[in-house]
């Protein structure tokens, strides 16, 4: 293994051997530095023209030599414990003098380092001032918010800073206030990331974004809209920007990092190596809000199918991960029966177990889709109207359907709760319109913009029982900002079902709680009924709409009827 790190091109064999000798070198545990070691990295990095940094234990040990500045240097792979920090501090030189750098004070609090030091090389090679900086503990509030930069110590004066015992107290102060934090906190805490491409929704999508984390159970302590043109190929939004957000973790005490956008397996990697927060895009979200809420087996199957086609893809495949599982030279060498010859790779096994889990998670979707096609052929045998109740997700189609039904009590009432995808399974309830008789009100799963690809799939026959209804009762919240976009978002997901031609009733819900010029500006536009299921406002005129519909295509299909039964009897 190569003792100096960096950039080494260039540098004379004599430079290359002084470089070396630094890991000879040892200090005095709990120091920043000696004299002696200050003034021969500021004489190599003036004969070499480049920064020259060492990386020392809480011993006094060198454990690396780099020619690089902060961002460039070695850093041992190591995994560190929540309230701890590095464990070493990196001492290095300025060729061209100036204090700590904004490279050296990230490197500082990216890496967690004890602290790091910056020698300002003066001419001829000689040591001049050095500057200090460690960490605060989180929720410190100053002029430093990540850092507290010491006043500047002259070479002969680096040993005089008692660095070990800055550091229990700090560990020490860094974990109290975790244990605080910990017994106060009950939720993962989360940021929120909303890319603005130049959408004229962005800021609504953000907000959607922390309606979805607040239902996962997620508690929303920042969110930030990021302006982004042109999207950064690893990390969407640059080093720079998630340096910014990893500080606001920090000092937020947040463990979660939500993007809004669908990030790639080695996009979320990096943006994870990069913050060492958890990272999820919105489609994880989502997916997640569907397996806390499916209750049914059908829903649950759908929820799990979802889940494995998003995951096999994202599968990892390096490393340990790529580590032979019973490949070997035999029974002598100790091989099994069934597992000789080259073995199978953990990921192509983590694969085949998806495959066929998927292929029994499909058969038994395909047994309840005929058990729902022979309940479906019920109905029709009994010739009831079918309304499908259809709209965004958290715009109270299953409060709507409680009141017509006047489903108060359980087994009846519907769950309806103030949250995203609280209904994912189809809900079938008896109601009566006058001047129709009895109708089958049929609630559906709450629909989404940009609705995960796998989810529309696992979640396709579900959506397709809303072909099989005689009118579409399409119910949009008006008392939310965007209603339009929402219900736009709403009808490209039943024009790609083929469903959009279907008759149609607009329900404007939550107009007790409307902006009075808005829900006009809404009924003007989309001709809609404005009702509050909560309160029970305007459903009668709400019902004597859908019995016109209703009845219309009753009319229709007895004119189809006549129609037939005339070209039969023309043709005999």
């Amino acid at each position: 293994m190569e003792k100096v790190h960096g950039n080494l091109s260039g540098l004379r064999p004599a430079q290359k051997k002084a470089l070396e000798n630094l890991y000879r070198r040892r200090i005095e545990p709990g120091r920043i530095g000696s004299p002696e070691l200050a003034r021969n990295l500021a004489e190599l990095s003036h004969d070499v023209r480049r920064e020259v940094g060492v990386l020392i234990d809480r011993r006094g040990r060198v454990i690396s030599v780099s020619v690089a500045d902060a961002r460039g240097t070695e850093f041992p792979d190591l995994r560190l414990g929540e309230n701890r920090l590095a464990g070493f501090h990196l001492l290095h030189a300025h060729p061209k003098g100036g204090a700590l750098s904004k490279g050296d004070l990230s490197t500082l609090f990216l890496k967690r380092l004890d602290a790091v030091s910056a020698i300002e090389v003066q001419e001829g090679g000689r040591p001049g001032l050095v500057h200090t900086a460690h960490l605060t503990p989180p929720g410190t509030v100053g002029e430093e918010e990540d850092w507290r930069i010491l006043p500047p110590a002259q070479p002969f004066e680096i040993d005089d800073f008692d660095l070990g015992a800055q550091v229990s107290a700090l560990e020490e102060e860094i974990a109290r206030a975790a244990r605080t934090r910990e017994a106060k906190k009950d939720h993962e805490r989360a940021i929120l990331v909303q890319i603005d491409q130049g959408e004229f929704d962005a800021e609504e999508r953000l907000d959607e974004l922390g309606e979805l984390a607040r239902t996962a159970g997620a508690e929303v302590v920042y969110k930030e809209l990021i302006y982004r043109r042109h999207l950064k190929p690893g990390t969407l939004v640059g080093a720079g920007k998630l340096e910014e957000l990893t500080s606001k973790a920090y000092h937020l005490d947040a463990d979660l990092l939500i993007f809004g956008q669908e990030l790639g397996s080695a996009q979320a990697r990096e943006i994870e190596a990069a913050t060492g927060l958890k990272v999820i895009d919105r489609t994880q979200l989502i997916l997640d809000i569907f397996a806390l809420h499916a209750q049914g087996v059908e829903s649950r199957l759908q929820v799990e199918l979802a889940q494995l086609r998003y995951m096999k893809p994202r599968l990892l495949g390096a490393g340990a991960q790529l580590s032979r599982i019973g490949g070997s030279g035999g029974s002598a060498a100790g091989g099994a029966i069934g597992t000789r010859g080259p073995g199978e790779t953990k990921l192509e096994l983590d694969r085949r177990r998806i495959n066929d889990r998927l292929s029994f998670l499909e058969k038994q979707l395909e047994g309840v889709s005929n058990r729902r096609e022979e309940r479906r052929k019920s109905r029709e045998r009994n010739d009831v109207p079918v309304v499908s109740i259809v709209g965004y997700t958290n715009a109270g189609k299953s409060t709507l359907l409680n009141s017509f039904t006047h489903a108060a009590e359980e087994p009846r009432r519907v769950l309806a709760e103030n949250k995203l995808f609280a209904t994912l399974r189809p809900t079938s309830r008896q109601g009566y319109i006058e001047g129709i008789g009895q109708v089958i009100f049929t609630d559906t799963v709450g629909f989404i913009r940009d609705l995960p690809k796998d989810l529309t799939r696992a979640f396709r026959s579900t959506l397709e029982e809303i072909g099989d209804a005689d009118v579409l009762l399409h119910v949009v919240d008006a008392a939310s900002p965007g209603a339009d976009q929402r219900q736009s978002a709403v009808n490209r997901i039943l024009d790609d079902l083929g469903f959009a031609d279907l008759p149609t009733v607009v329900a404007l819900n939550k107009a007790d709680a409307a902006d009075p010029e808005v829900l006009e500006r809404e009924q003007e536009r989309t001709g809609g009924i404005p009702v509050s299921a909560l309160k029970n406002l305007g459903l009668t005129e709400l019902k004597d709409a859908l019995g016109d519909a209703i009845a219309s295509v009753q009319r229709a299909e007895l004119a189809r009827q006549e129609e037939a039964r005339a070209a039969r009897v023309e043709w005999r």
